[in-house]
């Protein structure tokens, strides 16, 4: 009995001795370990991820500044795009109207010649009426709905009809033309306009101003004969 009592306190002893061996080995280790490198690594690494983060913050922000740069690009060259293209259209429009490819309206005044038993409209009356409404600044002209191009040809045929455009038109010849009425109207009226002169000889020649006047466009085909493209 007292033998085993002095095997227990071995024992004990023994189990006492290796869990202080173990104690003071940790304290050991926790000791010797540098708490300053700890500190030094995760410092560290804290700044490798903060220069991680700005280096990507960086190429982001460059991204959105080349981004930026290319959409005001875009946005100047879609507006210089959309100022060219409108004066394109613009200038297009004005050529087309100069050759008569469209259908335009505006003020001016109308001139309705009609033939009589003595008097007969011919194809150099209408072309003389034609030119003074050009030199007074007509910027469209038309004569029974034909409308006047510089490749028009007013022709007399018989004295039923004359040919506009190659097409047969009779009396009475109404022509059209748009632009300011006062300048048209003089070129005509008074000072030895030729529609006085007519008037004056007996003719049959009524002219109206008008505010809304339309011509149709020009339906043939414009070319031309002699010149080589």
């Amino acid at each position: 009995m007292k033998k085993g009592k002095i095997v227990m306190i071995v024992t004990i002893g023994i189990v006492c001795f290796i869990l202080a061996l173990v104690m003071s080995m940790q304290f050991k280790v926790v000791q010797e370990t540098d708490i300053t490198s700890i500190e030094t690594m995760r410092e560290a690494e804290l700044r490798s991820e903060l220069s991680n983060w700005k280096q990507k913050y960086e190429e982001i922000n460059e991204k959105y500044e080349e981004t930026s740069k290319k959409v005001q690009e875009y946005k100047e060259k879609k507006q210089s795009d959309n100022e060219t293209s409108t004066l394109l259209q613009e200038e297009l429009e004005q050529i087309n109207m100069g050759l008569g490819n469209t259908n335009v309206q505006g003020e001016g005044i109308e001139i309705t010649l009609t033939d009589t038993e003595d008097n007969k409209i011919y194809a150099d009356n209408l072309l003389i009426i034609v030119n003074s409404l050009r030199l007074a600044g007509a910027e469209a002209i038309s004569i029974n709905e034909e409308r006047i191009v510089n490749m028009t040809d007013i022709v007399y045929i018989t004295e039923k009809f004359v040919k506009v455009n190659g097409q047969r038109i009779l009396a009475p010849y109404v022509i059209k033309a748009i632009g300011n009425q006062t300048y048209l109207e003089s070129a005509l009226l008074g000072n030895g306009g030729y529609v006085d002169e007519l008037k004056i000889s007996g003719y049959d020649v009524k002219i109206k101003k008008d505010k809304n006047i339309k011509i149709l466009k020009y339906n043939d085909e414009i070319s031309s004969k002699y010149i080589n493209n």
